[in-house]
């Protein structure tokens, strides 16, 4: 959103008209696009109002109902962090005796937005003009919380009395191309790192597909997944860390949450039992497969394969279970008669350490009949084989 576009929305016509759609919808658009200009409103303010109905419908994924009365830019969505994961942020700085917290990367403010809802002085930069005006508005209902626009690494952190900083560096190009070069974040990964040497207590939210070998030594690295979507990777550093450095996975279910914490070596690997366990996204990303297992006494499939084993049904949410129906070696016609002798024309197919394309093989399989079914295929011991399985 341009600077024109922001300005009329926020004068007392284009607010008046954001607040007056309807829910957005995407049919309906370009005829109520058309209907407003027909009715004498400015085309440049019902495309800048169309274009945040479009993108407070696209947030409530993320922000529930707080994104019917916040603005957006595109991208400030698309890095903006999610409502669930912003508190427990939030609540990070706040049980590290934090007061004053500086968000060098506000964005549109939804982290920000989370600090000051705990009770917590929140200084937000940002370097886009018009991202920082939005920032501003949608953090208009706190006063204590200050926007600026501005190069957040600049701050005199200490002049400010910031005692916790908090960072989110672009990890995309102009055109939406994504980074994968930290160097090339926008504020660089090095540079906000240096942070913590002047507040000690400092936070940032990154892409989760670092490799753990570029974290610092120092980090608390904490993998967290939504509703089975992994989203981020935070690092914390001092008393933001009271678990001391190492690596975790944080599972949010609903409203719940579920840490996973551990050191433990690789987990031993063993026959295919009675269930199937595939471990959350965060934590395989976390590496703590091998906690997985230790919470349903199971073992490994195999020892690179991140499906766990176990005669015993455990209900943990860290974990999805799956009851073993069958096992066979892989092979197209022996999978293939398997499924046709009962009557499978439709079938789930998972993978991990196989090069099989799902939709190739199901074009493959020619699948005829009525029933449902479930197959795994992955490595078992070394060698391909097929799990036929069902969701507990």
């Amino acid at each position: 959103m341009d600077s024109a576009g922001l300005a009329s929305l926020l004068s007392p016509d284009g607010w008046a008209l954001l607040a007056a759609l309807p829910p957005y919808d995407e049919a309906r658009a370009m005829a109520l696009s058309t209907r407003l200009r027909d009715e004498g409103l400015d085309p440049g303010l019902v495309a800048a109002a169309l274009t945040q109905s479009r993108l407070r419908a696209k947030a409530r994924a993320k922000l529930g109902e707080f994104a019917d009365g916040m603005l957006f830019t595109p991208a400030g969505l698309e890095q903006a962090t999610r409502l669930t994961v912003a508190a427990h942020h939030a609540r990070r700085y706040r049980d590290a005796g934090c007061t004053h917290v500086a968000d060098l990367t506000c964005g549109i403010g939804a982290d920000a937005m989370a600090f000051a809802a705990v009770g917590l002085r929140v200084l937000a930069t940002d370097v886009d003009e018009a991202t920082a005006a939005v920032a501003t508005v949608n953090l208009r209902h706190f006063p204590e919380a200050v926007v600026r626009h501005g190069d957040g690494l600049a701050l005199d952190l200490r002049a400010e009395g910031v005692d916790g900083v908090y960072a989110d560096p672009a990890r995309r190009t102009s055109s939406g191309s994504r980074l994968f070069d930290p160097a090339a974040y926008a504020p660089p990964l090095d540079a906000v790192l240096a942070l913590r040497e002047t507040v000690p207590r400092l936070g940032l939210k990154l892409g989760p597909g670092i490799p753990h070998s570029a974290l610092p030594d120092d980090a608390r690295a904490q993998w967290v997944s939504v509703d089975g979507d992994v989203v981020e990777l935070g690092l914390w550093f001092g008393s933001l860390a009271p678990e001391g450095p190492g690596r975790s996975a944080l599972v949010l279910v609903g409203d719940q949450s579920y840490a996973v914490h551990g050191t433990r070596a690789q987990a031993s690997v063993g026959p295919v039992a009675a269930y199937l366990y595939e471990p959350d996204g965060a934590v395989i990303r976390a590496g703590l497969v091998a906690e997985a297992a230790e919470r349903v006494r199971g073992t490994l499939v195999d020892p690179t394969i991140a499906y766990v084993t176990s005669d015993e049904l455990v209900d943990d949410p860290v974990v999805r279970a799956y009851r073993v129906l069958d096992v066979m070696p892989f092979g197209l016609k022996r999978l293939r008669t398997y499924l046709r002798e009962r009557g499978v024309g439709r079938l789930t197919i998972k993978k991990r350490g196989t090069a099989v394309v799902p939709e190739q093989l199901r074009k493959q399989l020619d699948l005829r009949g009525d029933a449902e079914a479930t197959v795994v295929l992955t490595r078992v011991a070394g060698h391909q084989e097929v799990l036929v399985v069902e969701p507990v």
